[in-house]
């Protein structure tokens, strides 16, 4: 499989427009360039996929395991004739000392030849202790080649070939001059997406053009074809089969919204829903859709649209992250203007000049997260980036997590929960623990079908916890799962005569999670067999998990305490 990784020394080397020129380049050739991007990004990824026309996927060794980089790489990559991958930052650059997720920590896994995209304005002899340093700081690192760029003219290069060829051994695979035609618009948080342009695919074209007459394509195809055979990834594992119809999710994708991992979608997609794309600027209404997914974007760059395409709004169950946080609020200001946004959401938007929130994030599940998008510790890995914050937010909001690092909504917290809406600053993926895209999908579902059981149930019955009155049928089971709270199972425990313990939390806390990964309720087996593995094969028999839920055992007892449903054999 061949395959390269293009990285520099520093940021904004020009990795970006080398990496989609040669993108642009290799396909005008008649190849088929399977473009991916290290670490989290929308927008570069956004320019790859227009210049190879094919998804861009990300590979982030904060948010997925080495497992998982691997399959996503070998699965993603089997169709193509050349990989490119996008780093970002300097090659040595990242979060751990030891550079355990830098650029070079990616190429060793994937076994990459290194391709640095040099700037070098103002560089002539320096340039070789440069690519000798980086040779030296890690020599099981194949550099294979260098890409000059910014030169000043034809004497400006021969000058830096010169000096590489008789001090090192790297090839020089091209030398690119400073030309305006190459720079891709920024505004005032990066790069502009290729979505807000009306051609993105000529400027691409323009730009593959340039880049394919001053890059020695046949070398760099060389490059990446040196790369020695990669194992095949391990199967996946299958989920478990949905039961109940086909859903459908309305994405947001216009020039405001269009932030989204390709296999985030893929993902939904699998846990058999459909997706239904709608343009929040021109439709005049919500597609028929059960739900909605709103991602990150320019919303303050289009506000006085949104606000004015007042149609769009409704009550659905809705996941949003950053921007679509920033469109569901009352109001939005910017630069002096204020504009009503969706009110979905009790609070305002105020732009700042400078970020708020920027980086990686860890995050704890609180008990009021509408599901439990997360592994057995609960915690959720993402990452922010905004220049936003709230205000005038009401107490009546809760909160899905608590911020272990990063800013979220206050420092503390993030992942507003107000009725059937669940938005963050955090962008999440569903990998490496976070399995929020099927957990979302059996939220809308259950929205649905509590409905539904409202719809059907002539006289409900009410159980009051915390001054509140929640509705349940005839036997004490929840009709709208999502109002559960830890209260509401100690209310129903107490009705019930039962005395909550530790190990019965843990049997509530599995059947939910279990749940919102299934989307079914869990047999006793199941419960038998996760529980051996902690409690011990004693303690976690039938017998026992009886015994702790007297009242019908813990497929009645415990998913009552768990706010969820009766099973099949109940109705």
């Amino acid at each position: 499989m061949a395959r390269l990784l293009i990285s520099a020394a520093h940021k904004s080397s020009g990795k970006t427009t080398i990496s989609l020129g040669l993108c642009a380049a290799f396909v005008a050739r008649g190849l088929k360039v399977q473009p991916f991007k290290k670490g989290p990004d929308y927008i570069d990824p956004m320019w790859l996929s227009q210049a190879s026309r094919r998804d861009c996927l990300n590979l982030d060794p904060y948010l997925m395991s080495a497992q998982q980089i691997q399959a996503c790489f070998t699965l993603n990559s089997v169709s193509s004739d050349i990989a490119i991958i996008e780093g970002n930052k300097g090659l040595y650059d990242g979060l751990a000392l030891d550079g355990s997720n830098s650029n070079a920590a990616l190429a060793h896994l994937l076994d990459l030849p290194v391709v640095l995209v040099l700037d070098t304005r103002g560089m002539t002899r320096g340039i070789a202790p440069l690519i000798l340093g980086y040779q030296a700081f890690d020599p099981a690192l194949k550099i294979a080649g260098v890409i000059l760029n910014q030169l000043g003219g034809s004497r400006h290069e021969s000058k830096l070939r010169a000096v590489i060829e008789h001090y090192t051994d790297v090839r020089v695979l091209g030398a690119v001059a400073h030309d305006a035609q190459l720079g891709v618009l920024e505004r005032h948080l990066g790069l502009m997406p290729s979505s807000e342009l009306n051609d993105p695919a000529a400027l691409v074209d323009s730009i593959g053009e340039i880049v394919g007459r001053q890059v020695d394509l046949d070398a760099v195809l060389d490059v990446a074809s040196s790369a020695k055979p990669l194992p095949a990834p391990a199967p996946g594992v299958t989920s478990p089969a949905v039961v109940g119809k086909k859903l459908k999710i309305g994405v947001a994708s216009d020039k405001a919204f269009g932030f989204y991992y390709p296999d985030d979608l893929q993902a939904i997609e699998s846990a058999e829903a459909e997706l239904v794309r709608f343009d929040t600027l021109q439709d005049q209404r919500l597609p028929d859709v059960d739900g909605l997914f709103i991602g990150g974007g320019f919303p303050e760059v289009f506000m006085a649209e949104l606000s004015a395409n007042a149609p769009m709004r409704d009550g659905l169950p809705v996941y949003a992250e950053c921007g679509g946080l920033m469109y569901l609020a009352r109001s939005l200001s910017w630069k002096d203007q204020k504009f009503d946004m969706v009110g979905a959401l009790p609070a305002d938007v105020v732009m700042h000049d400078r970020p708020v929130g920027r980086g990686y994030v860890s995050l704890k599940l609180t008990a009021d997260a509408p599901w439990r998008s997360c592994d057995g510790t609960g915690s959720v890995r993402g990452h922010e980036f905004h220049y936003s914050s709230l205000e005038n937010v009401s107490p009546d909001l809760k909160f899905a997590y608590e911020v272990a690092r990063g800013h979220g909504v206050d420092g503390q917290h993030d992942g507003l929960v107000y009725r059937n809406v669940l938005a963050s600053y955090t962008h999440l993926r569903s990998q490496a623990g976070s399995n929020w895209a099927p957990a979302f999908v059996a939220f809308v579902r259950s929205v649905i079908e509590s409905k539904k059981r409202r719809e059907s149930v002539v006289q409900p019955f009410h159980v009051r916890v915390n001054n509140q009155l929640i509705a349940t049928d005839s036997e004490g089971y929840l009709l709208e799962v999502a109002q559960w709270s830890e209260d509401f199972a100690r209310v129903r425990a107490q009705t019930e005569g039962l005395e909550l313990s530790d190990a019965h939390w843990e049997v509530i806390h599995f059947l939910r999670d279990y749940y919102a990964a299934h989307q079914v309720q869990a047999q006793v087996r199941f419960m038998i067999k996760h529980f051996a593995e902690t409690w011990g094969p004693e303690r976690a028999s039938n017998h026992n998990l009886h015994a702790m839920f007297p009242i019908g055992g813990p497929q009645k007892q415990g998913n009552r305490l768990a706010g969820l449903w009766k099973t099949k054999g109940e109705h």
